[in-house]
């Protein structure tokens, strides 16, 4: 991010688990990223252009079907590339139809991202530019997206206010989870606020001074 840039974002809670969907875009260009659309495409097109931005990317945190099943959709309908997770989420990827079934989802069609997510690497949109970091355990593709100068993180299933993600299906790793929170997440610094995919947002400092799960 340029000294000028500014992040900018707007949470939407979609699906009937109400998952934080967010749009966000930088100030100076109005280039914007859907990050997670899983589903209620009306209404994260209605916030697009209510906002007036021009949706150029789509970023995942994970392929769980709350966070990505309007993904491949949109993807098609508005021509735009599909930026992570990272590949450890390929076979929930291929299984989001049978995930929506189970759950009770409109059709959800499987895809391919244009473009995986490693730990390290960086997104941009217009001139604010995020680093990503890869944080296993509630997917093992799971990843997160951090704004050092806006201070946020969009941190998909990893951790909540009060609780983590969950770790009992497929794949999931409690340890790696614990991990992932302690040795990724709080070196992003406790005044940073997190955006999580569930509920209301919180602050890494509140989380390691009162989570009960991975408190100090």
């Amino acid at each position: 991010m340029t000294s000028a840039a500014r992040l900018h974002y707007q949470t939407i809670p979609v699906t009937p688990f109400q998952q934080n969907c967010s749009i966000v875009w930088c100030e100076q260009t109005m280039e914007a990223a859907v990050i997670d659309p899983g589903g209620d495409l009306p209404r994260i097109e209605a916030a697009v252009k209510a906002l007036g931005v021009d949706l150029r990317q789509i970023w995942l945190t994970h392929a769980h079907i709350d966070h990505a099943g309007g993904t491949a959709e949109l993807a098609r309908r508005r021509g735009l590339p599909i930026v992570g997770p990272n590949e450890g989420d390929q076979f929930w990827i291929d299984g989001l139809a049978e995930q929506g079934r189970m759950f009770g989802f409109a059709a959800a069609e499987p895809f391919v991202p244009t473009r995986w997510l490693h730990d390290g690497d960086t997104v941009q949109v217009g001139q604010c530019v995020l680093n990503v970091r890869h944080c296993p355990g509630h997917t093992p593709g799971h990843v997160v997206f951090h704004s050092p100068q806006a201070e946020r993180a969009f941190v998909g299933d990893v951790l909540f206010a009060g609780s983590i993600g969950r770790t009992d299906f497929p794949r999931g790793n409690h340890a790696q989870l614990l991990a992932s929170i302690r040795e990724r997440l709080w070196p992003m610094g406790d005044e940073t606020v997190f955006i999580p995919g569930h509920g209301p947002e919180s602050t890494f400092g509140q989380e390691r001074r009162h989570n009960p799960f991975v408190h100090d």
